[in-house]
């Protein structure tokens, strides 16, 4: 009797201890399929983040022919070795992010600001970055007399009021940090700009050439490069005049952006996005791409020689939708091998819990 009290308690225990153990897999198994599950549209988002950006690396690096133009006494990198060091940092920032906030470039003077000066373009740098949450343009003046400070900020026609205010914001601590405390500075961000100057500062033309850059890889006319350039130029100087002095597009696989400060009117700003075109065939040529850079208009293109799947004369983005596609699929798949690899390591290791449970 003892015995079989015995051998029924043991076989109620052993059950029992089966049960739990069974309990305690499945409960893993759901703490990690829920892990796995954010686990891999975390990876699937970095993954995606990643290539965007090396791929904006790749662009950049594209881009080897900078120069800085000095604006009146605003002492814009002078020498190549400080442009070459400005270059790098410029990069290195790249390398972490892509964003509209990433500096393209600066301009700052010589002279420095008085006191009362100083304390009335911190003021004026609040008040411009408060608006910037309504209204993509402002211009305004804090102080009176020779301290007063003017200032000006734009962002780039395609962005939000919301997006405006965070490539906006940014500019104060960068102009802290690049320029100092000076009469007079520029800050070119990817989204955005902002000026500011002490009142009576010397001006500048509005077709004065700040900035430009030239893509390395040179085009083969073969296959009507200029023609099709000139073509899109000439849609974008028709464009800013007639919508809202701001203008993206394509023609023929090469991609068009333009815009003027808006302040302008239409024909000044259709005169200045011509001289920024005529700057870009000097400066740059047949390059696959350019930006240039002037007082009160910028413009950029980029020619794919190869095409595009589709093309349109508004486009709003001037993305490729074939490369995005592509760079989906490739993401989702590497992401999906990747979640199989953890899937089969995972059932691997429930399996040799399992067997270990049978001893």
């Amino acid at each position: 009797m003892k015995t079989i009290t015995a051998l029924n308690y043991d076989a109620s225990s052993t059950r029992w201890l089966h049960i739990k153990q069974e309990n305690k897999l499945f409960k893993n198994k759901l703490e990690f399929l829920f892990f796995s599950f954010f686990f891999f549209f975390f990876f699937f988002n970095r993954i995606h983040t990643a290539y965007k950006l090396l791929i904006k690396v790749s662009e950049n690096l594209t881009k080897k022919n900078v120069t800085f133009f000095p604006i009146s006494q605003m002492g814009i990198l002078r020498t190549k070795q400080t442009l070459s060091f400005l270059i790098l940092l410029n990069f290195s920032s790249l390398v972490f992010t892509t964003d509209n906030t990433n500096v393209v470039y600066k301009g700052c003077s010589e002279q420095k600001l008085g006191q009362q000066s100083s304390v009335n373009l911190q003021t004026l740098l609040s008040s411009l970055v408060a608006a910037s949450g309504q209204k993509t343009f402002a211009a305004t003046t804090t102080g009176d007399g020779q301290n007063a400070v003017t200032g000006v900020y734009q962002c780039r026609g395609d962005l939000s009021a919301s997006d405006c205010y965070l490539c906006i914001s940014k500019i104060p601590s960068k102009i802290s940090k690049l320029c100092g405390d000076v009469a007079a500075a520029r800050i070119q961000l990817n989204g955005c700009y902002l000026r500011y100057e002490v009142v009576g500062f010397r001006q500048v033309p509005q077709t004065q050439l700040l900035y430009k850059v030239c893509g390395s890889k040179k085009v083969n006319d073969g296959v009507g490069f200029e023609a099709k350039r000139d073509s899109a130029f000439g849609m974008v100087e028709n464009g800013v005049k007639s919508g809202n002095l701001f203008y993206t597009g394509s023609y023929s696989s090469l991609y068009v952006l333009g815009q003027c400060e808006s302040s302008l009117g239409n024909d000044d700003c259709g005169n200045c996005v011509k001289s920024a075109e005529e700057q870009a065939k000097l400066e740059c040529g047949d390059s696959i791409s350019a930006q240039i850079y002037l007082f009160s208009c910028f413009i950029s293109y980029s020619f794919y020689p190869n095409g595009v799947s589709t093309t349109s004369s508004s486009s709003g983005s001037g993305g490729n939708p074939h490369t995005e596609r592509t760079v989906a699929l490739a993401v989702g798949g590497v992401a999906a091998f990747g979640f199989l690899i953890v899937c089969l390591m995972f059932l691997k290791s429930v399996l040799k819990k399992r067997n270990h449970g049978k001893y």
